[in-house]
């Protein structure tokens, strides 16, 4: 495992990044650019979605090389596998699916689900799946909600309950040897719109009681990765008129998740190419905006405009950023030390 002070500019910018890519084989041509981009550590990560699984064997397949590629540091490979709706391995494909938070919520125990999740962490590991994107901790408050109440998404508007089911979730991967990450912080269960579909304000709909599960878990050292959701609360800006969303506010991710909460391991984006920041900041805002805030891992599905040059353009922003800007520089430095220390624990 390389130690942070013998890694390049450079190398510490490309582990700060994760992207989706294209094709279901690996003998697809951009999966094996993928695996390049992996060796010569242009990108920390990969992540996965539906159209990428085309069977088991070949999601296997492309797993083992992409950890197999050479890089120095094993690449996460991360996956939506929440259950219910939020699945991208499904029964189509052989893969066992579970229900939803919801549904946990209202009819299983936090131990059966932790066995549940279990089965399935040690299926997404036999796999070559590192890291999973859940559970969710939203609290169900707005029952209308479109994103997170109408699949079922939240356990519960309580935040006794979330927290009983979310270690049920997160010590199942930790056995299996699979990172966690919660989300979407600071809240997005009572929002009233989509951050997938546009700017979404939660301003007037925002309860203090949503930022619970995070105050608890990571009291109790019960969180591996918290991800940041594109929400723009007005009381929370320094520029009202700048619409600045979580996922960019120095005044939620350093204030509240690192100096209040006192998290202080890996932070990750929600997908940067979600309507709420592709249609406002350009790509280079948003990198630099995200770093400044606090966050150590960018995450672009590569989906909006696909190019496999994408990890390029990012990092050569944060290297030029970087360069010009100690204070920058700094924050890489710190986001590539956390990553680091995230990944030692990858299959442990």
């Amino acid at each position: 495992m390389a130690k942070a002070q013998s890694a390049s500019l450079e190398q510490m910018a490309g582990q700060m990044i994760m992207v989706g890519f294209q094709g279901n084989t690996a003998s697809a041509q951009s999966v094996i650019q993928t695996r390049s981009l992996i060796k010569n550590g242009k990108i920390g990560g990969i992540m996965y979605l539906k159209t990428n699984v085309l069977s088991l064997a070949n999601v296997k397949a492309m797993n083992d090389g992409f950890l197999g590629a050479g890089s120095v540091l094993p690449p996460f490979i991360a996956i939506d596998q929440e259950g219910g709706s939020i699945e991208r391995l499904t029964s189509k494909v052989g893969f066992a699916e579970i229900p939803s938070a919801a549904n946990f919520g209202k009819s299983q125990s936090p131990n059966r689900a932790n066995k549940i999740y279990y089965a399935m962490a040690k299926s997404l590991a036999s796999l070559g799946i590192n890291m999973n994107f859940g559970p969710v901790v939203d609290l169900n408050i707005n029952k209308q909600n479109p994103i997170i109440a109408k699949y079922g998404r939240s356990y519960s508007d309580d935040p006794k309950v979330v927290v009983s089911y979310a270690w049920a979730f997160v010590s199942a991967h930790r056995i299996a040897g699979v990172i966690s990450t919660l989300k979407h912080f600071p809240g997005h269960g009572s929002s009233a719109s989509d951050s997938h579909l546009g700017f979404t304000d939660i301003t007037k709909t925002w309860q203090a009681n949503e930022l619970e599960p995070y105050r608890v878990m990571v009291k109790e050292g019960k969180v591996d990765m918290i991800m940041v959701g594109h929400l723009f609360h007005q009381k929370f800006s320094t520029d009202p008129n700048a619409k600045i969303p979580s996922s960019l506010s120095v005044n939620w991710i350093t204030g509240v998740l690192r100096k209040q909460i006192g998290f202080d391991g890996v932070v990750i984006s929600d997908d940067m190419e979600m309507a709420a920041i592709r249609e406002i900041f350009s790509l280079k805002e948003t990198v630099i905006l995200a770093i400044n805030a606090g966050t150590d891992i960018l995450l672009f599905s590569n989906t909006a405009n696909y190019r496999i040059g994408l990890a390029d353009e990012v990092r050569a922003i944060i290297v030029n950023e970087a360069n010009s800007n100690p204070d920058f520089r700094a924050k890489v430095e710190a986001s590539y030390n956390r990553i680091v220390k995230l990944k030692k624990t990858i299959g442990n």
